[in-house]
C-alpha cells in the first residue's frame, strides 16, 4: 500500500490550521492518555480509591507523549501553586487536562510551550485562577 497522498489539485495548509492540525493531534492524545491513566493508577489500593497517581509518574507519561504538554503542564502547576499557595493533585490535573474541552487556560500553556513563548507562558501564568471552574 503506498503512503503518499497524491491529491488531483495543489493543497496549501495556511500556517493556522497546521497549528489546529497540531493541537487537535495533541488533543486526541491527551484525551486517551487522561482516560488511559486511571487504570494504570490502579496498582495500589490508595491509588483505586482515590484515583490519583504521583505527580512525577503522569509529568513522565506527559513528556513522553508530548514535551509541550509536558512544558505547559509544569508551568500551569507552577504558576497555580505560586498563586494559590498549594499544589495541584495529579488527579486535578487530569481533570483540567480531559473534562470537556480541557482548562482553556491550561490548554493555552500547552500551546504557548509548543510555540516556545516564554513571554506568553509567563502571562498565561499570571492568569491562573485558584477557584475551580465547570468544564463546558
Amino acid at each position: 500500500m503506498d503512503s503518499d497522498l497524491t491529491l488531483p489539485w495543489p493543497v496549501r495548509l495556511h500556517p493556522v490550521q497546521l497549528t489546529s492540525l497540531a493541537s487537535l493531534a495533541s488533543r486526541v492524545a491527551l484525551t486517551a492518555f487522561a482516560v488511559a491513566l486511571p487504570a494504570l493508577a490502579q496498582t495500589s489500593s490508595e491509588s483505586a480509591v482515590t484515583g490519583d497517581v504521583p505527580m512525577a509518574d503522569y509529568l513522565a507519561l506527559l513528556q513522553q507523549i508530548s514535551p509541550a504538554a509536558h512544558q505547559g503542564a509544569r508551568a500551569y502547576l507552577q504558576a497555580h501553586e505560586r498563586r494559590c499557595r498549594r499544589s495541584l493533585s495529579s488527579r486535578e490535573l487530569r481533570q483540567a487536562m480531559a473534562e470537556g474541552d480541557g482548562d482553556p487556560l491550561l490548554m493555552a500553556m500547552i500551546r504557548a510551550s509548543h510555540l516556545q513563548d516564554g513571554p506568553g507562558l509567563t502571562r498565561l501564568g499570571e492568569q491562573v485562577s485558584c477557584t475551580r471552574k465547570a468544564a463546558r
